[in-house]
C-alpha cells in the first residue's frame, strides 16, 4: 500500500515533469524560424543543425537553464568605434501573414535588392529563376515595408563569416507567419561546402543530424562577408554587389558584441539597421 508521503512525492515528481515538458514545448515553438549553422565546426546561427539557441524564453525562472540551450557562435571581439550612422525615423512593422504570397514576379527576369542601412547600401543581385519563392517573398516583403527599420541582429567572426538580418524582433525568433521552401541548394557557386564571400541566403530550422526542418525559410536570411565553411542547407538568393561587400566589411572589422544568453545571438558592434528596403526589376 503506498503511505500518505510516497502519495505525496508522486504526485510532486509528476508535477515537476509537467512543468519540464510544458517548457521544453515552449522552447521548442520559440526556436526561431530561420537560422543559420556550422555543424561540422561546432559553430551555431540562431537554431539549426546539431545545436538549437532558443529564442525568448517562456519563464523568467527558465532562463537559469539559458546556458544548456545556447551555444556561442564566435568569441566576442573588442569594442570598436561605430562606424555606422543613426537610424532613420520610424517603427518596425508588426503584420504577419498566414501564407506565402501568390507568386508575382517575372522568373525570366532580373531583380534588385537595396538594402540601404545606417552604414551604407548594400545591392543585391537576385537570383529570380534559381529561387523564384525566395525571390517572391522578398519582393513581396519589401513592398510591405516588412524589412524597414529592423536591426542585423547577428554577426559571426570564427568559423564562419556572416552578418544575418531580417528578424523584425531583432532577436532572432521572428519571421513573417509563414515559410517558403528551400531552393537553389545545387547553386554551383556551393564548391566543397562553402558559401563564397558576397553570397545572400535564406536562414532556416533545418536539423541535419534529425533531416528534419527542410523549407522553414521565413524573413532571416544572412550575408556572407568572407568564405564560410557551411553545408548546402541554405537558399542561395542573392550576391552582394563590389561596393556591398565594402559595407560589410566596414560592419565586419567593427567586431561583435558577447553573446547574449537569453537568445544565442552575437550583435554587432556596429549599429545596422536597414532604413528601407527596395527589390527592383531590371
Amino acid at each position: 500500500m503506498v503511505s500518505q508521503e510516497q502519495r505525496r512525492r508522486q504526485l510532486a515528481r509528476e508535477k515537476f515533469l509537467r512543468q519540464q515538458q510544458r517548457r521544453t514545448d515552449a522552447r521548442r515553438k520559440s526556436r526561431i524560424r530561420n537560422s543559420v549553422i556550422a555543424s561540422a565546426l561546432g559553430v551555431v546561427l540562431v537554431g539549426s543543425g546539431a545545436l538549437y539557441a532558443t529564442g525568448a524564453l517562456e519563464q523568467d525562472d527558465d532562463k537559469s537553464n539559458a546556458n544548456a540551450e545556447v551555444t556561442p557562435s564566435a568569441a566576442p571581439s573588442s569594442k570598436a568605434p561605430d562606424p555606422c550612422g543613426k537610424p532613420a525615423g520610424g517603427k518596425v512593422a508588426s503584420q504577419t501573414w498566414k501564407k506565402e504570397p501568390a507568386m508575382s514576379i517575372d522568373k525570366s527576369a532580373k531583380y534588385t535588392m537595396k538594402l540601404d542601412t545606417t552604414c551604407g547600401a548594400i545591392d543585391v543581385a537576385l537570383k529570380a529563376s534559381a529561387a523564384p519563392h525566395t525571390v517572391n517573398s522578398f519582393d513581396f516583403l519589401a513592398n510591405k515595408g516588412y524589412f524597414d527599420h529592423t536591426k542585423c541582429h547577428r554577426l559571426t567572426d570564427q568559423g564562419i563569416y556572416v552578418l544575418q538580418c531580417g528578424d523584425p524582433q531583432g532577436t532572432g525568433a521572428g519571421g513573417p507567419g509563414y515559410t517558403i521552401p528551400d531552393e537553389n541548394l545545387k547553386d554551383k557557386s556551393l564548391q566543397g561546402n562553402v558559401y563564397p564571400a558576397g553570397t545572400v541566403a535564406m536562414a532556416n530550422q533545418y536539423n541535419a543530424q534529425t533531416q528534419q526542418g527542410r523549407d522553414s525559410g521565413g524573413s532571416q536570411f544572412f550575408l556572407v562577408y568572407r568564405d564560410s565553411q557551411l553545408p548546402p542547407d541554405y537558399t542561395p538568393f542573392g550576391t552582394v554587389s563590389e561596393a556591398g561587400m565594402k559595407v560589410l566589411k566596414k560592419i565586419a572589422d567593427a567586431g561583435a558584441q558577447p553573446m547574449d544568453p537569453a537568445t544565442g545571438n552575437t550583435a554587432p558592434n556596429a549599429t545596422v539597421v536597414i532604413n528601407k528596403a527596395t527589390v527592383t526589376k531590371s
